[in-house]
């Protein structure tokens, strides 16, 4: 099936944005990008998927390893006695969650990433649990920098702490279709007011994150 993926603005990495664009996604592949109109005409069977804001490809994270391996994210079930934040440090010894636990923790953690518009994570993975989530989520995974320093905020949002999280990935037919959408108007109020921003996410082809 054909999808077209629409917003009132394309960003595409490393070219000029382009206002009323579209993206044209058969199975895991992006087929076409190109203005709304064309791409509507030439493929009126597609399914269109309407986003406001922006779309763009999807965002890589640089400190996500860390958060994901070293930080506990509650179940919703246990808010009431852990709180929503991530647990690290002396709170992460202090609870100790067994293997089972681990991996649900892992899955909230990258529910809650692709949420933030993430499709790609940076830095070298050494928990096999986070591995095999991050195998079966589909994320990809590509070089990044060392570990993290004590500084660095413990955020889902790839854009904390001055990161450019814009992938470098080109948006050309042929590649993942890895998109997500912003309600935001341009790349400047994306970065200055960080991935909490976005409606939707797209990991290769699939629709895994809308808004409500």
């Amino acid at each position: 099936m054909l999808t077209l993926h629409t917003a009132p603005l394309l960003l595409p990495p490393g070219a000029a944005p382009l206002p009323d664009g579209a993206v044209l996604v058969q199975g895991e592949a992006v087929l076409a990008v190109g203005p709304r109109a064309d791409l509507a005409a030439a493929h009126p069977g597609a399914r269109v998927r309407a986003w406001p804001g922006l779309l763009t490809t999807g965002l890589t994270h640089a400190r996500a390893v860390p958060l994901l391996e070293a930080a506990y994210h509650p179940d919703p079930r246990e808010y009431d006695q852990l709180g929503e934040t991530p647990l690290t440090g002396e709170a992460l010894a202090r609870l100790a969650p067994d293997r089972t636990c681990r991996s649900g923790s892992v899955r909230r953690g990258l529910q809650r990433l692709l949420r933030h518009g993430v499709t790609r994570v940076a830095g070298a993975v050494t928990d096999p649990a986070v591995r095999s989530a991050l195998a079966r989520s589909g994320v990809s995974v590509v070089p990044g920098p060392g570990p993290a320093s004590a500084t660095d905020p413990v955020s889902f949002d790839p854009f904390a702490g001055g990161h450019d999280a814009l992938s470098g990935v080109p948006l050309v037919p042929g590649v993942r279709a890895d998109l997500a959408a912003f309600d935001v108007a341009d790349a400047a109020a994306l970065r200055d007011g960080g991935a909490g921003a976005c409606v939707a996410t797209v990991l290769a082809g699939r629709l895994v994150h809308r808004a409500r």
